[in-house]
């Protein structure tokens, strides 16, 4: 541990440094310094006195999906420094613009003396592209202009349809790849790039992976010190390797790049030393050749197994560097490979260094042996799918010593104690991506009964996470659908969905459609029109479009029939712009419309049209987009816990709430989206609330005096760099943190690394922050933290700390973990009214892991709802106990200024910030003052004797004192076999008393009238939402309700005025039951009365068949009961389950008895 720096001497820093800086330390992400290239290409063309422009096009994709938002941001600097971003409906469309920037000389009246011009696309838009990229390369870049093409290649597959290296492809059209290892050198690499291609005339491509398109990372700028070397050419040669106009002459283009062009490459690389040689081996043994992030592994490798620079050259090993992994530069390769008797090539996926090494040395005399993918013997050694990690690649460099003879005994105990996975042992429940709360998806793709769908590329492929068996795996981008001329000619399924986002439309989507009309396939392409490229993160679709300009251009293809669903059809009611005979329709009718679809032979097109969720919050945060004055509101006590609002609007803002009488559902305000799909659900618990917005919940009183007076902590110090992963969930301030702790260390003049992996995180699934701290940036040499390495864990979320990206790097011992011991439901919720994920399981296996006294649980989301009214406190929160207990290497100053710089909700953040470290001074202070807040609330009754007084009373008030007699007589007697069989255990006996009173009090019409005129509910409303609110009930009355959308009983709206008539029908309840009973007749309640005389007869089986063998098949059986849930058509589903489900678990305990008697009597025979 060690003292803080003077906050006086923190650096002096502010947010766009990252744009104005040139000579110094910035913080810089690895999209933003893709636009700082184009920046830094402009100030030095500026400085050289060229007049040049800036040109960037492309197509978001991760791990780039973020450099549109990045450069329209920056739209005023990029202005004033003559740079045109231009987004780019598709990559080959994009590229193709590109080659026009090097033109700009070959028509009249040129404006600029060149154009340096970039392009961005993800793997997919590379290998889509291939024929502009070819073309492009083939007519070359200008000698004042040049062309850099930033690639991201998706190793692992995180978000994308399929795993990407793309280096192979870039090949293929004979683009050079620079392969940067950290956003330091992709900064660097990007200004070589540049001024390679106006070198050689070759366009210049530039892989990004994720770990360093991701990375947040301090950078030392030297703008000033840029100077590259370019080898002498004559004025023939530039004339012939650079963009010209020429004639028609295909086989000479491609003579040019491969005679002319490529040697220039090598030439270049050569004299800027982008090659190079990071260690020599004194003796020459083991020589490692790597590239990009595979360097930084190697680098981190060598350091597991104890060999610094110089124990390593002792040992004699060497390391080269390549910065250009195509083509592979061979003088400098050739020279260092020379002498040693092993080269082993570390580099990701399928073998590409790998093979040009050995191509270049296979005519060498003295040629050494090459391993990679593969050892001598042909076994793996390195994986060619997977991506790397130090650890494995650590084994393998001590594998090859050990068979050089080169192993010495502290190396061989490194490697021997090199760290396995953490706490990843066993099934633990998934933090899954899924829907953002009211997103269109939830319900555009659900199909009707029997039918199948394709998903495509964008949010809505996440359905086949849940529903695998409804949906065929994506196509590429622009191919859905295509597979289904294929596939219908041998299959006798007559007809498919195919989902379709309006951005993939755009893209190249159109085409597909028309494909399917040629072949007059039988395919309905769901067109969902959502407003907006969500899965990158909201951004616009790239160019002008509208529902009707779709349906005209469908309409033209010759599609045999259009229907637009909408949320709100009344917006393109007479909107001239349709063509003739399009349908538009109330989204409620989606099942009816796709059944008349799947019926129409040919192709149809369904749009369906909502803004997105996400988006819609943006906007209307705003002020942009319609906000209605409307919420839904759950009584509690209505709420059966069937699940039907789940099942009909699949909402992660509904969320479970224990009660006495077991889990129920309540709607999360704070994260609601107002799509009121959940209304949908059949059950009168739903109440809307107009004219009023939710209150935020108060904040209990804190003397911030205290806050003001914290004793100052020290700082961890680890005499290395310093390791801490961050674990939690998309969208609640997990990257922010992250953010924080990365400025804090950057102000106190320390290095840093941030990896951020989030991918699909945005939509409710994990994210992950690796950051890594250290003295200096040349000492972090990988952006993730490895296995075993964490020094610190912030554990925001439990489910996804638990996970292998998180739990892997826990060290025992080593590893302190700050966790947040509420967990939140998962998706799985939304599927299965009774998931859950038990906390103290998860947190069991985080301490398992770190060894006992190194987890440090704690209530946050519940200390932060108490004392900031707002769980977003919640991460700031766990911040604050870490630093207060000096487990980051950061102090406080450093962290409260970075909360001030980055200037959102400041005073609200140091709030929780220190409301944090005062929970790590006085542990006890918080939850004393929430429990004294709380005064004597109930828990829930747990024993049966708790379980019985509360359900008798509940039964006396539900009817009247007889009712509730009859209940505890029954219980008793049931209470006493359990006890007769097995004394002292009430399994039996607390589930009969549960189920048997929850039959008793079947929610009819005079129960329902009660509960929704309760004060105690009235009091809820008026606590949870501001003064003015304006109530209405939402309810199906059985003897006047009329036939609704799918033939459920429609729900109706009843204004305040309804109390008056619900409580005289509460008052009527001594009616229920008797020939006077009004609703007595109807087939629900007869069924529920049917029910309860059920129940009784099953439990009276059951106390004569009891026995010590059969009590817990007994106790299952009657636990059945608990899943007759819901109202109507739900509650009469439910029912007949449990009818069957009683008569087979019934008939097995039978069976069971029968056997046992069987056996019995064989017994006694011998």
């Amino acid at each position: 541990m060690t003292r803080a720096i003077d906050p006086a001497k923190l650096r002096a820093a502010r947010l766009d440094d990252k744009w104005t800086v040139e000579n110094g330390r910035v913080v810089l992400n690895g999209n933003q310094a893709i636009a700082r290239v184009l920046l830094a290409q402009a100030a030095l063309d500026r400085r050289a006195g060229l007049r040049t422009a800036g040109y960037i096009t492309g197509y978001r994709g991760s791990p780039l999906g973020n450099v549109d938002t990045t450069l329209w941001s920056i739209g005023d600097r990029l202005k004033a420094a003559g740079i045109l971003f231009q987004p780019g409906v598709n990559e080959d469309l994009a590229a193709t613009a590109v080659r026009g920037t090097q033109q700009f000389d070959q028509v009249p009246g040129p404006k600029v003396e060149g154009v340096f011009a970039a392009w961005y696309s993800k793997g997919p838009g590379v290998d889509r592209s291939g024929d502009a990229l070819k073309h492009g390369n083939f007519a070359g870049a200008h000698r004042n202009g040049g062309v850099l093409l930033f690639y991201g290649d998706d190793h692992a597959g995180k978000s994308s349809t399929v795993a990407h290296h793309s280096e192979q492809a870039m090949a293929a059209s004979l683009i050079p790849s620079l392969y940067p290892a950290d956003v330091s050198e992709l900064l660097e690499f990007g200004l070589l790039g540049f001024a390679l291609s106006r070198y050689s005339g070759s366009w210049v491509a530039m892989k990004c992976v994720n770990d360093v398109a991701e990375q947040t990372a301090t950078v030392d700028l030297a703008l000033d010190d840029f100077a590259p070397v370019l080898p002498p050419l004559g004025e023939d040669e530039i004339a012939a390797v650079h963009s010209r106009q020429g004639a028609f002459d295909p086989l000479g283009e491609e003579r040019v790049v491969v005679e002319r062009r490529l040697p220039l490459v090598h030439a270049f690389i050569r004299a800027n030393g982008i090659d190079r040689p990071m260690i020599a081996a004194e003796t020459r043994r083991l020589g490692i050749v790597t590239a990009g992030k595979a360097y930084g592994d190697t680098r981190a490798a060598l350091a597991l197994l104890g060999l610094g620079d110089h124990a390593a050259a002792a040992t004699g090993i060497s390391l080269y560097k390549v910065g250009c992994i195509w083509p592979l530069e061979p003088d400098g390769l050739a020279a260092f490979a020379r002498g040693h008797e092993t080269l082993l090539v570390v580099e990701e996926k399928r073998p590409f260094l790998e093979e040009q090494l050995a191509a270049l040395l296979i005519n060498e005399a003295d040629r050494p042996l090459v391993i990679g993918k593969r050892d001598e013997s042909k076994a793996p050694l390195l994986s060619a799918t997977d991506p790397l990690d130090p650890v494995s690649i650590a084994r393998a460099i001590a594998g090859r010593l050990e068979r050089l003879g080169r192993l010495d005994d502290a190396t061989r105990a490194a490697r021997d104690a090199l760290a396995g996975g953490g706490g990843n042992s066993g099934p633990a429940p998934r933090r899954t991506p899924y829907f953002c709360s009211g997103c269109p998806h939830n319900r555009s793709t659900r199909l009707p009964d029997g039918s199948i769908s394709m998903t495509g590329i964008g949010c809505h492929t996440m359905v086949s996470f849940v529903r695998p068996e409804q949906a065929l795996l994506p196509t590429q981008m622009g191919g859905e659908g295509g597979n289904w001329l294929g596939l219908a000619p041998y299959t006798e399924t007559p007809h498919i969905f195919q989902n379709m986002g309006d951005g993939t439309y755009y893209h190249s989507g159109l085409l597909a459609i028309r494909a399917a009309v040629a072949a007059r396939a039988n395919i309905t392409y769901k067109i969902l029109y959502n407003d907006a490229v969500a899965m990158t993160g909201g951004q616009p679709v790239d160019g002008p479009i509208s529902v009707a300009q779709i349906a005209r251009q469908v309409r033209d293809e010759g599609v045999e029939r259009i229907v637009v669903a909408s949320d709100e059809p009344s917006r393109h009611r007479g909107d001239a712009g349709f063509p003739r005979n399009v349908e538009i329709l109330h989204r409620d009718r989606l099942d009816d419309i796709q059944r008349a679809l799947r019926e129409t032979p040919g192709c149809t097109v369904l749009i369906y049209e909502q803004t997105c969720a996400a988006e819609k919050r943006r906007r209307r945060k705003r002020g942009t987009f319609p906000d209605p004055a409307q919420r839904l509101f759950i009584s509690r006590e209505v709420c059966e816990g069937c699940g039907d609002c789940s099942v009909q609007s699949t909402c992660v803002s509904l969320v479970p709430v224990e009660t006495p009488f077991g889990r129920k559902r309540a709607i999360d305000q704070s994260s609601c989206n107002k799509d009121f799909s959940c209304l949908n659900g059949f059950c009168p618990s739903f109440i809307t609330v107009r004219g009023a917005e939710p209150r935020k919940p108060d904040a209990l009183a804190i003397d911030e005096s205290i806050l003001e007076t914290l004793p100052e902590p020290e700082v961890a110090r680890r005499g290395r760099d310093f390791n801490l992963m961050v674990a939690g969930i998309g969208g609640t301030g997990v990257v922010t943190v992250g953010a924080l702790i990365g400025m804090a260390a950057h102000l106190e003049g320390k290095a840093m690394s941030l990896f951020d992996m989030t991918g699909l995180s945005q939509k409710n699934g994990a994210v992950y922050s690796h950051i890594r701290i250290g003295s200096d940036p040349t000492t972090i040499v990988t952006q993730r933290v490895g296995r075993g390495e964490a020094d610190l864990i912030l554990a925001f979320d439990v489910v996804a700390a638990v996970a292998p990206e998180a739990a892997d790097t826990i060290g025992a011992g080593r590893t302190r973990v700050i966790a947040n011991a509420d967990v939140e439901p998962t998706v799985a919720f939304q599927f299965d009214r009774d998931a859950t994920a038990d906390p103290t399981l998860l947190l069991g296996r985080l301490r398992r892991a770190a060894g006992e006294g190194n987890l440090l649980p704690v209530p946050a989301s519940e200390l932060a709802l108490a004392f900031l009214g707002d769980r977003m406190g919640t991460n700031l929160f766990l911040l604050g106990i870490a630093a207060q207990q000096g487990s980051l290497p950061v102090g406080i100053a450093a962290i409260e200024r970075a909360i001030t710089l980055n200037g959102v909700a400041v005073d609200f953040n140091l709030k929780a910030f220190r409301l944090g470290r005062l929970h790590a001074v006085e542990p006890n202070r918080l939850p004393e003052l929430i429990a004294a807040s709380r005064g004597d609330s109930a828990a829930p009754p747990q024993t049966l004797a708790e379980i019985m007084v509360h359900r008798a009373t509940h039964l006396e008030a539900y009817q009247d004192r007889a009712l509730a007699e009859r209940y505890r007589a029954f219980v008793a007697r049931v209470a006493a076999a359990e006890h007769a069989i097995r004394p002292g255990d009430e399994a039996i006996a607390r589930t009969f008393a549960r189920s048997y009173a929850k039959l008793l009090a079947y929610k009819d019409e005079y129960e329902v009238a009660r509960l929704l005129t309760r004060p105690e509910l009235h009091a809820e409303i008026a606590r949870t939402f501001q003064d003015g609110a304006k109530i209405s009930f939402n309810l199906a009355p059985p003897i006047f309700t009329r036939p609704g959308v799918g033939g459920r009983p429609a729900k109706c709206a009843f204004g305040r005025w309804m109390l008056t008539a619900m409580r005289v029908l509460a008052r009527m309840k001594r009616l229920r039951g008797t020939w006077l009973d009004p609703f007595g007749c109807t087939g629900e309640r007869r069924d529920e009365r049917a029910l309860i005389a059920e129940y009784e007869a099953l439990a009276e089986r059951m106390l004569t068949t009891l026995a010590p063998g059969n009590h817990a098949a007994v106790a299952r059986l009657l636990a059945l009961a608990d899943e007759v849930r819901g109202y109507g058509p739900v509650k009469a589903g439910a029912i007949e389950r449990y009818r069957r489900d009683v008569a087979a678990a019934e008939a097995a305990l039978s069976d069971v008895q029968d056997r046992d008697t069987g056996a019995g009597r064989r017994s006694a025979a011998t």
